[in-house]
C-alpha cells in the first residue's frame, strides 16, 4: 500500500459514486479539506481516516489500500507492512473477496501500544487470533484478555480496540461485511 494506492482508490471511487468533495465529506465524516488532500496525494490518512471513508462508501478497507480495489484480479499476491503513523502496523494477507464478503490482516502491536477504533459500517463483525504475545480486545465496552493461540469474533459496528502491555503483539484481523460492495460489483 503506498499514499499514492490510496489516492487512486479514492478518486476512482468518488467518480464512480458522482459525488462532489461536500457530499463525500458529509457522508464519511472527513473533512472536505483533508478529503481533497488525500485524493491530490497531499496528505498520509491515518487508519482511523480511512475507515470513516470505507464507512461512509459502505466499503471494506481493501478498497482503499489494495491494488485490487481498482484491477480486479485472481490469486494472491505479495504484500508490505504498512506503519500507520503513530498507530499500528498491518500487512494485507487476503484482499476483500466479494464472494466471502471478508478480507484478512496481520496486525503488529509494539509493547505498550494500543488501537482503539470507533464502529465500522453496520454488520461488520471481526475475528481476531493471537499469533504471538498477549493482546487484550476491547469488546462490548470490556478488555477481554488473548495469548497466542487464542481467538475472539465480536461485533465491529460498536467502539472496539487492542493494546498490549508487554512485549508486543501479532494477530490474524479478519473482518466479514454484511452489506459491503466493491466498486466493481454491482449490487
Amino acid at each position: 500500500m503506498s499514499e499514492e494506492m490510496i489516492t487512486l482508490n479514492l478518486r476512482k471511487i468518488r467518480a464512480e459514486s458522482g459525488l462532489s468533495l461536500s457530499k463525500v465529506a458529509e457522508l464519511t465524516g472527513v473533512s472536505k479539506a483533508m478529503l481533497g488532500q488525500i485524493e491530490r496525494g497531499e496528505s498520509s490518512p491515518t487508519i482511523a481516516t480511512l475507515w470513516k471513508i470505507a464507512k461512509g462508501f459502505h466499503l471494506p478497507l481493501t478498497a482503499l489500500i489494495d491494488e485490487a480495489a481498482r484491477t480486479p484480479s485472481q490469486g494472491g499476491g505479495v504484500f508490505k507492512t504498512v506503519q500507520f503513523p503513530g498507530s499500528i502496523a498491518v500487512k494485507m494477507v487476503f484482499p476483500y473477496d466479494p464472494e466471502l464478503r471478508a478480507e484478512t490482516f496481520h496486525v503488529s502491536l509494539k509493547p505498550g501500544q494500543s488501537h482503539e477504533s470507533q464502529a465500522h459500517d453496520q454488520g461488520v463483525t471481526e475475528e481476531v487470533f493471537v499469533l504471538e504475545g498477549e493482546l487484550e480486545v476491547l469488546r462490548d465496552g470490556e478488555w477481554v484478555p488473548l495469548s497466542a493461540g487464542q481467538g475472539l469474533r465480536f461485533s465491529a459496528d460498536q467502539p472496539h480496540g487492542y493494546r498490549n502491555a508487554t512485549g508486543g503483539a501479532g494477530f490474524l484481523n479478519m473482518h466479514h461485511y454484511r452489506h459491503a460492495v466493491m466498486p466493481q460489483e454491482k449490487p
